[in-house]
């Protein structure tokens, strides 16, 4: 009988005379397998060598306990072992996505999957994107499934995008979008073309811990070349995509005549093409590529992180060349492509890098100024939504109340934004945008995700049609928060890997002063209201129960102050990441000095 996660888990933390397996004993089960599985020579060497040289402490990380696959997927370092990506771990995956796809879809021998990657690549192990994009195609294939395989590189929102386009039953994405180097990912798509939610999650984990041992042809990635089965939709939804994509194009002519110039970095990863594609389809001239960045390269030399999210350390080159080429705008893709930053020249000289709430405010404002121009008929109003996450800028919610549309809030990541669109949408609904504060952007609904390609474009059209009313992205800004009320946020992380530290902080937020008692205050601030949405727990609501779904196995607290703040505190789903959010919103006509203090 195979073992379970659960069992993983439990046989790590056994002691003498629990009844469970020894460490050591869970140790030799699971590397027994790996050398019986495993065919990459370059990680079955490793192992081998670890176990010769009784390398007790890199065997407990390689083998501990499994990736954990969630709603996100997988995200993990590349090397061997059950807690890394590499071939066999991705063939096991594969192999149980595929039952479960089977069990959910009678005609999924007909429709079939996408399956896309990025540049990763990692030499120690053998390891990329592209191989294990092989790999995962094969699996299907010699179940006898269609699979539509990307023959190169492409941005993430391409895979959700070809999902809806050709009516496929689900979408693979390899990638660790701005992870670090050595990280990989393993990305699903349902066939409503938004990421997994529950229960998909824990039926594929399930699925996968029954299927660990290698299928006869799982290694045989040659059978794919010549198999019927085999398709690359690269050509066709390259065509179609931007097709689509120029309809959100509102302003041709003030492009074709912009003298603002742009600069575009794709840090290392997939966007550049794909950029230059999308502003060819919004008749731009082509944005100046940073060419130290421009090429897909795994190793990113020329960044500490390649998370254009960091801002300034992140866009160094893009600044000295935008400064050389006179450029006022910068336009930066996280490696997969699917978010993007911004930044501008402003009059004093410096670059103001926006942060992800204020290009959000900027995006849902032009997207709600422009679809207003076109339908001039106020009961449109009654079926036009914008969403953003729970931990983002609660700004378009203040745009919602004063113009009339409706405004909802999800949980954090696409993966609630895009469910919840394609549910509005199906009820005959119109979803003008959906953002999230760390830089994701929704501004096109045919693709139920973030995507930094249509939003680098449609923010380069925003920043040219407002060039020729004289303002900048920075004071239309300000007009934003004049007319709708200021909305000052800030946010930023802690680095921790230890979960019972993270867990220790957690609960002692719950029992802050006695058991179940949070805190009441914080700082000279007094704290209005409580909402945890990894207990359940919600004070603003008659039975204490909170609205939004609820995860026992992640951390979220959320506090309202009686000035009108809010402070979010929450564990990262991918990274080893504790972050906070905090806003203050003051009303339309009043300065946030005059309306509030600021800690």
């Amino acid at each position: 009988m195979e073992a379970t996660a659960d069992t993983a888990a439990m046989a790590v933390t056994a002691t003498p005379g629990s009844g469970g397996p020894s460490v050591d004993a869970r140790l030799d089960q699971e590397t027994t397998r790996w050398l019986r599985w495993d065919k990459n020579p370059l990680t079955w060497e490793s192992v081998k060598r670890l176990l010769e040289e009784d390398n007790k402490e890199e065997l407990q990380k390689c083998f501990g306990a499994r990736m954990e696959f969630g709603t996100a997927g997988l995200r993990a370092m590349m090397g061997a072992g059950i807690s890394r990506m590499n071939d066999l771990t991705i063939i096991q995956t594969t192999q149980g996505l595929c039952r479960y796809l089977e069990k959910q879809f009678s005609d999924l021998k007909q429709r079939g999957v996408v399956i896309s990657f990025d540049a990763r690549a990692h030499t120690a192990s053998g390891g990329s994107s592209r191989r294990f994009a092989r790999l995962a195609a094969t699996a299907f294939i010699s179940q006898g499934i269609p699979v539509y395989l990307f023959s190169d590189i492409t941005p993430t929102p391409f895979v959700p995008y070809t999902v809806s386009h050709l009516k496929l039953c689900a979408g693979i994405m390899i990638t660790a979008s701005h992870n670090p180097k050595q990280d990989n990912g393993y990305k699903v798509y349902w066939d409503n073309g938004a990421q997994i939610i529950s229960p998909h999650d824990k039926g594929i984990a399930q699925a996968i811990e029954e299927n660990l041992e290698p299928w006869p042809q799982a290694w045989e990635d040659s059978i794919i070349n010549d198999s019927p089965l085999l398709h690359d939709p690269s050509a066709s939804i390259n065509k179609d995509y931007f097709e689509d994509l120029k309809k959100y194009c509102f302003h041709r002519h003030v492009n074709r005549e912009t003298q603002v110039k742009f600069v575009h970095t794709s840090v290392h990863g997939v966007a550049h093409h794909f950029v230059q594609s999308a502003f060819k389809a919004f008749d731009f001239a082509p944005p100046v590529a940073v060419p130290e960045q421009k090429d897909p390269d795994p190793e990113f030399p020329t960044v500490t992180h390649p998370n254009p999210e960091e801002g300034e350390k992140a866009l160094a080159l893009s600044f000295a060349l935008a400064d050389k080429t006179k450029a006022k705008i910068i336009l930066a893709n996280d490696p997969d492509a699917d978010r993007l930053a911004v930044a501008e020249k402003q009059d004093s000289g410096d670059w103001k890098v926006f942060s992800g709430n204020e290009l959000g405010a900027l995006l849902g404002w032009w997207l709600f100024t422009c679809w207003k121009e076109k339908n001039q008929d106020p009961s449109a109003l009654k079926d036009t939504y914008m969403l953003s996450s729970t931990v983002s800028s609660r700004i378009l919610q203040a745009i919602a109340l004063k113009e009339g549309f409706h405004f909802e809030e999800t949980l954090t990541g696409f993966k609630w934004m895009g469910n919840r669109a394609k549910q509005l949408m199906e009820q005959g609904k119109n979803v003008l945008f959906a953002f999230e504060e760390a830089i994701g952007y929704m501004c096109c609904p045919f693709v139920l995700d973030k995507d930094g390609v249509s939003a680098a474009v449609i923010s380069a059209e925003l920043a040219s049609f407002l060039a020729t009313k004289n303002l900048s992205l920075s004071q239309q800004l300000n007009a934003i928060y004049v007319e709708y009320g200021y909305h000052v946020t800030k946010g930023t992380y802690f680095i921790c890997h230890d979960q019972g530290n993270v867990k220790k902080l957690f609960e002692n937020l719950r029992n802050y002063d006695g058991k179940n008692n949070y805190p009441k205050t914080c700082g000279r601030f007094e704290i209005s209201g409580i909402r945890d949405l990894t207990t359940g727990y919600d004070d603003s609501q008659p039975d204490k129960k909170a609205v939004l779904p609820t995860k026992e196995s992640s951390q979220m607290i959320t506090f309202t102050f009686a000035n009108g703040g809010v402070a979010t505190i929450r564990t990262s789903g991918t990274e080893p990441k504790i972050k906070y959010y905090s806003e203050l919103c003051a009303p339309p006509g009043n300065s946030r000095n005059q309306s509030y203090q600021e800690p």
